[in-house]
Formats: structure tokens, sequence, C-alpha cells
């Protein structure tokens, strides 16, 4: 009897540990589940409209450079001494805010690793604002080169605060507590609060310096200004070039955002793409431009890539908005049929002729020649391996060219400043010879020249906002040359009647 009544002591003690071992079992699958779904997920948020799409869905680069929503909402406030001019939030580098909107054009967000992560898209380098006049409302047009973004100034402010001794979880987390009180919210839940407190906040920090040392070589460069970027020397560094080693003529290669309106005609028509003319595939173009926003080969989001790529296949350049002088632009067809339809296209929705498309010698155009030498063999030979080992995605067009490229003009009452370097503020101004064309001009302001066809240009400051000083002069600013696109072939000798005719002409396209 003793015996038999130990053996069931000794069962009823394995019966226990068994259920506490099958309940703990259960606790750790629901909590492996619950953090699973926590800190798995991979959601973007998603926009029915191509337009909203375009300017605030994700293309997948928050999965290498995402920023908490939160954070970024507590940056500009934290660090407020770091931001440029007016010191007036994210505005102050740039972005553009639609009313009712928490994020910028050209920032999308998406659930990332537990976290809603912010970054960049298409839009912040191709969308941009107008006002009719300093009292209008601006509107933002999509696929327009981004006139107000400064992309230097705000990766400069990033880099500022990455050494900052506020970039602290203390500061950060303090900060967002602030933000969050004030608009009625409670506290971040106490994970959120641990995992930026213990590695979040310091991750980030790293991220920051890594980037900028690695960039480090575009502070010796000219100021770039809104609406402009030198886009392919950041690659170097991507592809661990010794940028210290490299000839000086290469260095500076800073060029206008485009605008992306109708690629598929230029598809159709095989045109040269990108200033310099290096590639005639628009696919390639689409995931290179994609890298600029952030994205990698295993991280773009290819559904939302092809989204964006259709739309803007299709989409065309919007009208001009304000009143134009149909007996004067009348007047400037025939000369834009004798002096610019050849390389430009029949007209702003007609883009055959001769040499459009082409790419046009250095030495024919004799504009700056800074971005075409940025530009070598050894930098398309390593973009060419760029998506190797993803198949038909893999680059393969990319080229070194001896000029640049000659585009149609739809739109071109949006894509001032003109040149590939934004170097001349209107396109009145662009039909003079460079010698009597502005040496100084002021960017970034939106207000529209309705006479001159561009951005008012000699507006300094509006509101406390400061704009950005151009200077054309080739020896202290070498990139900013406004030499170039002139002679009796580029319409500079026509009378100033036929300029004005051809500028009102050009406002239809």
């Amino acid at each position: 009897m003793a015996e038999t009544s130990q053996m069931s002591s000794a069962q009823r003690v394995l019966c226990r540990i068994g259920v506490f071992s099958v309940a703990a079992l259960v606790v750790i699958v629901l909590v492996g589940a619950v953090l699973l779904g926590r800190f798995g997920a991979d959601r973007p948020v998603v926009y029915q409209d191509d337009v909203d799409h375009f300017k605030y869905g994700s293309l997948g680069s928050e999965h290498e450079f995402g920023i908490p929503y939160w954070i970024w909402r507590a940056l500009p406030e934290l660090f407020s001494d770091k931001l440029p001019g007016d010191k007036h939030g994210w505005q102050s580098v740039g972005f553009v805010f639609e009313k009712g909107k928490q994020l910028p054009v050209g920032m999308s967000q998406r659930r990332y690793l537990g976290f809603d992560v912010v970054w960049l898209n298409c839009a912040f380098c191709h969308a941009g604002t107008v006002r009719e006049s300093p009292q209008s409302e601006p509107k933002v047009y999509a696929a327009m080169p981004a006139n107000t973004f400064d992309f230097r100034a705000f990766m400069r402010f990033l880099f500022a605060i990455g050494e900052d001794r506020r970039f602290t979880p203390q500061d950060i987390l303090l900060q967002i507590d602030t933000i969050r009180k004030r608009e009625g919210l409670r506290k971040l839940p106490l994970i959120d609060r641990l995992v930026l407190r213990f590695y979040g906040i310091y991750y980030m920090r790293e991220r920051l310096l890594t980037l900028r040392d690695r960039l480090d070589f575009i502070k010796d460069e000219p100021e770039w200004g809104p609406g402009r970027v030198d886009t392919f020397n950041p690659l170097k560094a991507y592809f661990n070039f010794p940028i210290e080693k490299l000839p000086k003529e290469e260095l500076i290669g800073t060029t206008d955002f485009p605008s992306i309106w109708y690629q598929g005609k230029r598809e159709e028509l095989k045109m040269n793409l990108h200033w310099d003319g290096n590639n005639v595939s628009l696919e390639e173009r689409n995931r290179s431009a994609a890298m600029g926003t952030g994205i990698t080969p295993p991280t773009g989001d290819r559904q939302s890539l092809k989204r964006v790529a259709d739309w803007v296949r299709e989409l065309p350049a919007p009208p001009y908005p304000f009143k134009i002088d149909k007996d004067l632009a009348a007047q400037g067809a025939p000369v834009y049929k004798k002096y610019c339809a050849d390389c430009h296209g029949a007209d702003g929705k007609d883009f055959r002729g001769e040499q459009v498309g082409k790419v046009v010698p250095i030495d024919g155009i004799g504009t700056d020649r800074h971005r075409l030498d940025s530009y070598t063999y050894n930098v398309a030979v390593n973009q060419n391996l760029i998506f190797a080992g993803y198949g038909e995605e893999r680059f393969s067009h990319f080229r070194k060219t001896f000029g640049y490229a000659n585009s149609p003009l739809d739109g071109i009452w949006l894509r001032g400043p003109y040149l590939h370097n934004g170097s001349v503020p209107t396109l009145r101004d662009l039909l003079e010879p460079s010698a009597k064309r502005p040496a100084k001009f002021y960017r970034g302001y939106d207000v529209y020249d309705q006479k001159k066809v561009g951005f008012v240009s000699d507006v300094k400051e509006e509101k406390g906002k400061s704009y950005f000083l151009y200077d054309t002069d080739e020896k202290s600013q070498p990139g900013n040359s406004n030499k170039g696109h002139e002679s009796k072939r580029y319409g500079t000798e026509l009378s100033a009647m036929e300029k004005d005719a051809l500028v009102e002409y050009l406002k239809t396209f």
C-alpha cells in the first residue's frame, strides 16, 4: 500500500510538472506570436488614389533608412537650432505639407520592425509648388521638379543632430512625450519606449554618423541649394570608390531635379534618358532613381515601384494655369518650329524630331560640363552590376556619353530654373546670350513669373524665410556656369519681339 501511495505521489508530481510545462510552452508560443505579430509586420500605408500614392506611397526605402514616426516628429523641435533659415520645422529644409497631412509630400510610412517608420519616396525629388502671388496658397504639382526642397540642407541637419549631445534616449523620448501630451495622446506604449530606450535611438545615431562619414566629401562641394542634387558622386561612395583619390574634375555633378511626365512616350521613341543620356531603358532609369530614395535590390517594394512607373508612363504635363496671349503665342509657333522643334519635338505632346532624345556633344551645346565629367566609365561599369542576381532586373544599359541629351519640352513652364544645372532662372533669360543672363539670382521661391516663364528670382526673403542665392561664377562656384545653349542656332540672336512670342508659345506646352 505504501509503495502504491508513493507511486501515486510521484505520478502527481510528474503530472503537475507536465501541466506547468505545457502551460509555459503555451505562454511562450503566445508571447512569441504576439512579438512576431508586433515586430514581424511589414505593411505600407496604402493609398487608393494614384496621385496620393505617388506623393505618399512607400517604395520600400523605410527598410533601410526608416525613422520611427514619433522620432521624426520630435527631431525638428528638439534640434530646432540646427535647422536653417526660419527654423519652422521640416518646412525649413523645403518640405511641402498639404493641409490635413502629418507627413510632407515625398515622405511615406510603413509598419516595420514593430514601429511606424517613415522615409522618402519619388515625390521628394519630383513634386513642387506654385503660387500665383505671395498671398496665394501654394498648389502642389506631382512629377514636376521639387523646386523648394533642399536635399543637402536636409542631410546637413540629420548629420548635425547625430553629432549633438542631446541625441539621447532621454531627451528624444521626453520630446516625444511633450508632443503627444500637446496632442492629447498618452505616452508611447512601454514596449516601444523600452526598444527605443535601449536600442533604437542608439542604432539610429550610429547609422547617421556612418552615413555622414561616407558622404563627408560633399562638404567640399559648392552648395546645391533647393531643387538640385549631386546625383552620381554619392553613388561612388556606395561603390566604395576612394573619393579622395578621384580626379578633381569628376567631384562635382550638381544638377536640377528633372520632371518625369509622359515617360512612356520617351520609352516608345527610345530616347536617351538622364541629363547626359546615359541610359535608354526606362525601367532601369526608374529603378536607379528609386535607389536615390534609399531602396536596395533586396528591399524595394516591387509592386509599389511598378504602380508608380505605370502611372508616370501615361501622365501628361499639367497645362499652364495662367492667362496666355493667344495671338502672341501664334506668332511664336513658327519661331519654335524653325529654331527648336528639331531638338525638342514638334510641340508639347508630339515629341518627334530629328534630334529629340539624342546626345549633343559638349562642345556643341557649350553648357557646364561638370555633370558630364562626374559620370565616368567606371561608374557605368559598376552601375551595370547592380541588381546582379535579380534576373531581368539587372542593369545593363548604363554607358558613358559625350554630352547632354535633348529633351522634349512638355510642361516646360514648370521646369525652371533652366539648363541641366538650373543656372538660368527663366525661359526669357535663356534666350539671351550668357553675358546678359542673371549672374546671381535666388532659388527656392515658388511665386510664378508669368511674363518670363519660370519662378520669381529676385526675392531674397519672405516672412522670415530666406532663399538661396545662386551664383553662376564658374571660378568660385564650379558646376554653376550659365554659359551654353546660345548662338543663332539656339535663338539667342532673335529679336526681342520674336523671343517674347516664343516664350508665350512655350506656355502652351
